[in-house]
């Protein structure tokens, strides 16, 4: 077993955490304890390895044009694929009418409180922090992104003059990394414990009513993984697509277990480095950004759960209401948050914002966690093919 690699482990783990599922039930969730301490082991390391390796890869860049070109490609690579991930979820819902013939007495009423959206500048203003240090103590990880920018350019203006500063940065990257190493460890124990927890309480109930949303859903979700990255691994980042679903399940048990982007984010960043060969610079800098702001998965699943509720009620939204569902989803995904559960809330706020009733979300919340799984697996497959093709245009790999 001190042999094996830690990513088999965690294979046997997510394999092993099925099969205790299955056989003992919801008696299981004994053992949910530690998977909850897993997550939180993932939680306190997140700010600080966001923040260090941001600021570490920022000045180690060096050159402020060479980092807008890098900002500039990166926006636009997960501003379009978002957008392309909403369409496909349109098509997909559309095609197979998941709502049409879904008896309205099976929706459970209340669960869900209604919130108000967000106007998109106040989406824009609180991305920046008043108080930085209250950034990181709350974990707010798109303020601490947003800060930990600005220092890193102003070290790099400085220039020698903050030569100690950037070591500082550069030395806490490193120990972060020697951290994520060791919380790491136990991802196997904790992948097993959440794995086992969600298929104990849930089971095989999961395709009862909800069953064709939760298909298309998945169908959409693979769709975009098997047709749009596929086309931008072998034309833009030239990466051999055999090679990347080899290595990719990796980052996926981690992703299916935690259902948090952010959380997710030390061992992305670790096989972008170590297996795609990426350098530090830029997979610490792309891929903290993507995990906060870029969601194609949870735009395909918002576009499907919005479609699919439109169909519940007999509503056929035209063609401008659809190009106006992508442009909000896609403002919304900005915003989301990239943790456990934040789809949630972000479509109940959708379903208000399109005049669409949102009672469904009370029966969709119980088995969210299953669809989550796939939505944040998609949403960290995407950081990792943009973070692919701007590696190769910039020849940033090592």
């Amino acid at each position: 077993m001190k042999k094996m690699q830690l990513s088999t482990k965690v294979f046997i783990g997510f394999a092993l955490g099925i099969l205790l599922g299955l056989i003992f039930k919801e008696k299981i969730l004994i053992i949910k304890p530690l998977g909850d301490l897993f997550l939180r082991l993932i939680k306190m390391i997140v700010v600080p390895l966001v923040f260090f390796s941001i600021i570490s890869g920022i000045t180690s860049m060096g050159d402020i044009q060479k980092l807008k070109k890098v900002g500039t490609k990166t926006l636009l690579y997960y501003i379009v694929t978002t957008g392309i991930a909403g369409i496909i979820g349109i098509i997909v819902a559309r095609t197979l009418k998941p709502g049409t013939g879904f008896v309205l007495d099976q929706v459970a009423k209340g669960s869900v409180e209604m919130k108000a959206i967000p106007k998109f500048s106040e989406v824009i203003l609180n991305m920046v922090p008043i108080n930085p240090f209250e950034a990181l103590v709350k974990g707010d990880l798109m303020q601490v992104i947003i800060f930990s920018i600005f220092l890193g350019i102003g070290i790099t203006l400085a220039g020698k003059k903050a030569e100690k500063f950037k070591n500082i940065f550069d030395a806490g990257s490193q120990t972060m990394y020697k951290v994520t190493n060791i919380v790491m460890e136990f991802s196997p124990i904790g992948v097993t414990a959440l794995i086992a927890s969600s298929v104990g309480e849930y089971g095989l109930k999961i395709f009862g009513p909800l069953g064709k949303f939760i298909i298309a859903d998945y169908i959409a979700m693979i769709t975009v993984i098997l047709v749009l990255y596929s086309l931008m691994l072998k034309f833009i980042a030239k990466v051999s697509i055999k090679d990347f679903y080899r290595i990719m399940p990796k980052i996926w048990a981690v992703t299916a277990s935690t259902t948090s982007s952010s959380g997710t984010l030390p061992v992305t960043i670790k096989v972008a480095e170590e297996d795609f060969g990426v350098k530090e610079e830029l997979a610490s800098f792309t891929l903290p950004l993507g995990a906060t702001m870029n969601m194609n998965g949870a735009v395909g699943y918002l576009a499907v759960a919005t479609i699919f509720v439109a169909q519940i009620y007999g509503i056929d939204m035209p063609i401008a209401q659809q190009a106006m569902l992508i442009l909000m989803t896609t403002m919304i995904a900005v915003g989301a948050p990239g943790i456990p559960g934040g789809g949630i809330v972000l479509t109940v706020m959708l379903l208000g914002t399109m005049g669409l009733p949102a009672d469904i979300m009370g029966l969709i919340a119980g088995i969210y966690r299953i669809i989550d799984m796939g939505h944040t697996s998609l949403n960290v497959t995407g950081d990792v093919v943009s973070t692919l093709c701007i590696a190769r245009s910039e020849n940033m790999f090592k």
